[in-house]
């Protein structure tokens, strides 16, 4: 009995002096991206909770200055692709050539892309073709890749932020939604408020400009990830995110307001999305177990990417946002 109690008390301990780290992780991302406190927190719990995120913002909002505070603040080795219409799945993974020795004899070597990352920062993933997009799918989702029938593994962590601009859609690509699935959560930036952008007007401007410091390492990070897995979910928790999900979904639990409105639903990823989302949401506030409210905190983010609204909707001036508070207001 001593020995499950010391055992509990360690990772007691753990929740706790990571707990702290983290505060100092979103402080320091916090110095240099203003006004997007929540932007920052969902983005850190995407990562701690293993996944991708897909930040969705208009110009200008530092949706690819966050990612790159995210690489430096978290420790992570980070690179970038400028997706554009003439990409190609090479320029992403890699690709073999052909090299001949001193001794005549020629063997194909593989040449690693920047996929070989610990954080890649894809900017406007959705310029891209479809066959561009769809070679980070096997990357996203097991963490390595096949070329040449040969496997080749990603390092470890491995996350993908990318990045989509809302307005501006001409010469643009809709992304595949297998893809859109393999994000643990959408990311809507909004402009800063007024005293925020009061802040960063003259943090920019002047002489010198502050930037990021390394607080957690890599080896931190994913103990972190690891803590988060072993964080318990009260059944309420359970339940709730349970039937949030499956009422989302045509057909089924679903009430008549989801059979008109919505033409496909979210599937179990989105399940696993929320429990890993409460877990991490729980762990960067120092909690030590996640409550309802964080499912409710985390449905849109959660949701929003995993389901389209039928042309009714549209026509009756529902948002996918709209529809995911109606369903929240059916869990108590």
């Amino acid at each position: 009995m001593n020995s499950i109690n010391n055992a509990d008390q360690k990772i007691l301990d753990e929740l706790e002096t990571t707990a702290q780290q983290l505060v100092k992780a979103k402080t320091a991302i916090s110095d240099v991206i203003f006004g997007q406190d929540k932007v920052i927190d969902l983005a850190l719990t995407a990562i701690l909770g293993g996944g991708h995120a897909l930040l969705v913002g208009a110009p200008g909002l530092a949706k690819t200055k966050l990612a790159i505070t995210l690489g430096t603040v978290l420790g992570l080795s980070d690179k970038r692709i400028q997706f554009t219409p003439d990409l190609m799945p090479a320029d992403i993974l890699g690709a073999e050539i052909l090299d001949e020795s001193d001794d005549g004899k020629r063997a194909f070597r593989f040449v690693p892309g920047p996929v070989f990352c610990q954080l890649l920062m894809a900017d406007e993933i959705n310029r891209a073709s479809p066959r561009t997009q769809s070679a980070l799918l096997q990357a996203m989702q097991e963490h390595h890749i096949t070329v040449g029938g040969v496997r080749h593994d990603l390092p470890e962590p491995f996350h993908v932020l990318a990045t989509q601009n809302p307005i501006e859609q001409e010469g643009t690509y809709p992304l595949p939604e297998a893809q859109l699935d393999r994000f643990l959560f959408e990311i809507d930036i909004a402009f800063p408020d007024l005293e925020s952008e009061r802040r960063m007007l003259f943090a920019t401007t002047g002489t010198t400009e502050k930037s990021a410091s390394t607080i957690l390492t890599r080896n931190e990070l994913m103990a972190a990830q690891k803590l988060v897995r072993l964080i318990p979910v009260g059944e309420k928790v359970t339940d709730a995110i349970l039937k949030l999900v499956r009422l989302a979904r045509p057909g089924g639990d679903a009430s008549e307001f989801i059979n008109n409105n919505i033409t496909w639903g979210p599937g179990p990823r989105a399940s696993q999305a929320l429990m890993l989302g409460v877990r991490a949401k729980a762990l960067l506030e120092g909690r030590l177990s996640p409550s309802v409210d964080d499912v409710l905190e985390l449905a849109n983010p959660a949701l929003r990417h995993r389901m389209a609204l039928s042309f009714a909707a549209r026509a009756d001036g529902h948002t996918i946002d709209s529809v995911i508070d109606h369903l929240k207001s059916q869990i108590g």
